[in-house]
C-alpha cells in the first residue's frame, strides 16, 4: 500500500500493531488537512472541544465524489436505497443530530437501563466461567475465538432478546458489518456487496423477531423498544406517558444492528487488548489476580491506553476555527480518539500503562451527545472477564507478540491472540 500522508499510514494494515508513533507525529499539527480535504484532529484538547461542538455533525454525509473515502460508518448501508430527500430520517440514531438523535437515544437509554445492565453481571460471570471451563485439558487457546468473541455476542443477544440458537449467525453478521466502519475497506466493491447482503439478511431476521416481540412480549430490549413499555415491564401494563413512545420498524432494525456491532465488536477488542497489555506487563496481571478490586481503575486506564475504538468520523456544518486552522463547512473530520488518549499535553508519561493514573478523563468512549450508550455494560463485561481470566489461568503467556491484527484501523484489535498456560484453577 502506497501511503502519502500520516493518516493513510494509520489506515495501512502494516502499521496496525503499533500506530502510536504515527499518532505522535500527527500531534505536531493538531488539526491536519489531508489531500482529499479531510481534517484529522489528533490532540486531546481539540478532540474534547469538537465532540461537543454543535458545528460538528454526525448526520450529514460528505459528497462521495469530492471526498475519496471519508463518510459515516454503516450509514451507506441504510441510506443507499432511499431517496435523498428523506434519507436523513433513515439513519441510525448515532449518525443523527438533535432533536431526532435525542428522542431515539432517550428510548434506547430507557431500554438499556442501569438496572437491566446490572442484572447482567451475574449472568456474565456464569458465561465467563463456562467458557474458561472449556479450556480444561488444553495447553493453548486462541483467546479471540475461544473467549473474547463468544462472550460479548452472547451477552448482547441476551439483552436484545435474540434466541440462543441464533447467536452464531449474529456473530458472523457483526464481524462482516464491522467492515463498514473502515474507510479503506468501505471503498472496496466486494466488501460493499457483502455488507449489503449481510444487512438484508439481518434486517429480515430482525423484522420477523420484532413481530414476535409484539405478539409475545418478553423482558428484553427489543420488546421494550417495539412496544414502548417501561424497562423490565414486558407485559406493557401501565406504561408511563414517555414510555409509550415507540420506534418505527426501520429505527428498531437500525438500533438493533448498531447495538449488535457496537456492543459486540468493541468489547471483543477491549477484552483482547487488555489481556495482551497485561501479559506484556505481568506485574499488573499479578496485581489483578491478587486484588480484583483494582479492576475498575485498570479498565479505565486500558480505555485510555488501548481504546477499542480508535477514531470517529464527523462533518463540519460551518467554518470552525481551531488550533490555528479553519475547518471549512462541509469538510469531513476525523476525531483520532486514540491519539488524544496518548497526548502528553494531557497525560503525564502517556505511553506508560498506569492503572493508578489520576484524573484519567480519557476519550475511550467518545464524548458529548454521542458518548457510548453501552459503556456501563462494556465495563462490566471487561471487569468480569479480566478478573476471571487472571484468577483461573495458570501461568498464561503469549505465544506470539505482536499477534496478527484485524485489518481495520477504527475498531482495532488482534484477530487472534494465542495463549499458552499450565492449566486452569477452579471457579
Amino acid at each position: 500500500m502506497s501511503c502519502t500522508t500520516l493518516f493513510e499510514q494509520v489506515l495501512d494494515p502494516d502499521n496496525r500493531a503499533n500506530p502510536y508513533p504515527l499518532f505522535a507525529q500527527l500531534r505536531r499539527q493538531p488539526v491536519c488537512r489531508q489531500e482529499d480535504g479531510t481534517y484529522v484532529v489528533s490532540t486531546h484538547a481539540e478532540i474534547a472541544r469538537l465532540v461537543s461542538d454543535p458545528r460538528i455533525s454526525s448526520e450529514d454525509l460528505p459528497d462521495p465524489q469530492k471526498f475519496r473515502w471519508t463518510g459515516h460508518p454503516i450509514t451507506d448501508l441504510f441510506v443507499r436505497p432511499i431517496r435523498a430527500e428523506i434519507r436523513r430520517r433513515h439513519q441510525p440514531f448515532i449518525f443523527r443530530d438533535p432533536p431526532d438523535h435525542d428522542r431515539l437515544r432517550g428510548l434506547v437509554m430507557r431500554a438499556f437501563s442501569p438496572e437491566r445492565v446490572r442484572r447482567m453481571r451475574e449472568e456474565t460471570a456464569d458465561l465467563t466461567n463456562d467458557l474458561i471451563g472449556k479450556f480444561a485439558g488444553k495447553a493453548q487457546i486462541d483467546l479471540v475465538d475461544d473467549f473474547s468473541y463468544p462472550l460479548p455476542v452472547t451477552v448482547i443477544c441476551k439483552l436484545l432478546g435474540v434466541p440462543p440458537e441464533d447467536e452464531p449467525q449474529f456473530q458472523g453478521w457483526a464481524t462482516q458489518l464491522a467492515t463498514a466502519l473502515e474507510p479503506n475497506q468501505r471503498a472496496d466493491e466486494e466488501t460493499q456487496a457483502k455488507n449489503e447482503q449481510c444487512f438484508t439478511e439481518i434486517s429480515d431476521f430482525l423484522r420477523d423477531l420484532i413481530a414476535k416481540k409484539r405478539k409475545e412480549p418478553q423482558d428484553d430490549i427489543l420488546t421494550d423498544l417495539a412496544n414502548g413499555t417501561k424497562p423490565g415491564n414486558a407485559s406493557g401494563d401501565d406504561p408511563d406517558e414517555d414510555g409509550a413512545e415507540t420506534m418505527n420498524d426501520f429505527d428498531l432494525i437500525a438500533t438493533a444492528v448498531l447495538l449488535l456491532v457496537a456492543g459486540h465488536e468493541t468489547t471483543v477488542n477491549l477484552i483482547t487488548n487488555s489481556v495482551l497489555t497485561l501479559l506484556r506487563c505481568p506485574e499488573h496481571w499479578e496485581r489483578l489476580r491478587d486484588d480484583p478490586g483494582i479492576a475498575p481503575r485498570l479498565i479505565e486506564e486500558m480505555l485510555r491506553y488501548e481504546p477499542p475504538v480508535q477514531y470517529r468520523t464527523r462533518l463540519a456544518v460551518a467554518d470552525i476555527p481551531i488550533a490555528g486552522v479553519t475547518i471549512p463547512k462541509d469538510a469531513p473530520v476525523v476525531l483520532l480518539l486514540a491519539s488524544g488518549n496518548r497526548d502528553p499535553a494531557r497525560f503525564a508519561d502517556p505511553d506508560r500503562f498506569d492503572p493508578n493514573r489520576p484524573d484519567n478523563r480519557h476519550l475511550g468512549f467518545g464524548g458529548g451527545l454521542h458518548y457510548c450508550v453501552g459503556a456501563p455494560l462494556a465495563r462490566i463485561e471487561a471487569e468480569v472477564a479480566l478478573v476471571s481470566l487472571a484468577r483461573r489461568l495458570k501461568n498464561p503467556r503469549l505465544v506470539e507478540d505482536p499477534p496478527p491484527y484485524r485489518p481495520g484501523a477504527s475498531l482495532r484489535g488482534p484477530r487472534h491472540l494465542c495463549l499458552a498456560f499450565d492449566g486452569i484453577a477452579d471457579a
